[in-house]
């Protein structure tokens, strides 16, 4: 959810964001999940591929994941004490973009992995990043980041906004634009789902407190771009970010699911927003 003027915001705000359902319908994406079956070719020594020509189990990772859900489900997958997988993060060179500064945020490509005894995190991470250099290098993506005159890197930063606020993935081309349009007019995106990110949590409450965070990513306060993705986006997401429904929408609210209003009426935004509220209060009531 977006509002133009913290002085006029509500105390409360309350936007339910893609990242904060995506905790609640793991099981379902097990399912339904349209991700990559990644080979294994690149995991552990020759006698090992030999000797594990099929996975044991695999790993998801689904869309919308942070950095840290990532490290924590590799080392579940692989059986190995926690902060392991982190570590190894710091010490891999992943060959991530400049822009990233060694955060691989954003570059921890959402998909189904085979795993099995020989895996190591640090290979893992690996295949991860080269699937999303891959993905974000194609010349669609490249071509797209020039029209919109972003770098690939923020056209992958835009796409994880877009991946967390969007409601549905036919949300997605409008939450896009209006991403760009507030960059356009030099305004404060004033995305939930950035502050969400900086106090590592996934909430459908933003108070007006959270909204004078002193963060790079607090961006109620902070005009651009968050300095790193706040998630790692799937396809639809980066279709989206590369290609933005065409429109006027400075603000949008999910009234309720499945119901997402958008508009570039600061009043309908706050009508909207009251409805959103209201709605919200009956249901935890």
């Amino acid at each position: 959810m977006v509002n133009e003027s913290p002085d006029a915001r509500p105390r409360r705000r309350l936007r339910p964001t893609r990242r904060g359902k995506i905790v609640l319908v793991v099981a379902a994406l097990l399912v339904v999940s349209a991700a990559v079956l990644i080979p294994l070719s690149l995991f552990g020594s020759d006698e090992q591929k030999e000797k594990k020509e099929r996975p044991q189990s695999t790993l998801v990772i689904p869309e919308g994941w942070r950095a840290s859900q990532v490290y924590t489900a590799v080392d579940r997958a692989l059986g190995l004490k926690s902060g392991t997988t982190q570590k190894a993060a710091g010490t891999v060179d992943l060959e991530l973009p400049e822009q990233a500064e060694g955060n691989p945020e954003g570059y921890l490509f959402p998909a189904t992995y085979p795993i099995d005894s020989a895996t190591k995190p640090a290979g893992l991470l690996r295949y991860m990043a080269d699937t999303a250099r891959k993905r974000f290098g194609a010349d669609h993506i490249t071509a797209g980041a020039q029209r919109n005159n972003v770098t690939v890197y923020e056209t992958a930063t835009i796409a994880s906004i877009v991946q967390a606020e969007a409601d549905t993935a036919s949300d997605m081309g409008k939450v896009a634009r209006v991403v760009y349009n507030r960059l356009l007019k030099d305004m404060p995106l004033q995305m939930d789902s950035t502050i969400n990110y900086a106090l590592k949590r996934s909430t459908l409450d933003t108070t007006t407190t959270d909204t004078q965070l002193d963060s790079p990513y607090n961006s109620y306060v902070r005009k651009g771009l968050p300095p790193t993705p706040i998630g790692n986006p799937g396809e639809e997401a980066l279709r989206a970010a590369i290609s933005p429904t065409p429109g006027p929408w400075l603000y949008f609210v999910t009234v309720a699911p499945g119901d997402t209003r958008f508009t570039d009426s600061y009043d309908e935004q706050q009508k909207n927003v009251e409805e959103f509220n209201s709605n919200r209060r009956a249901a935890t009531g």
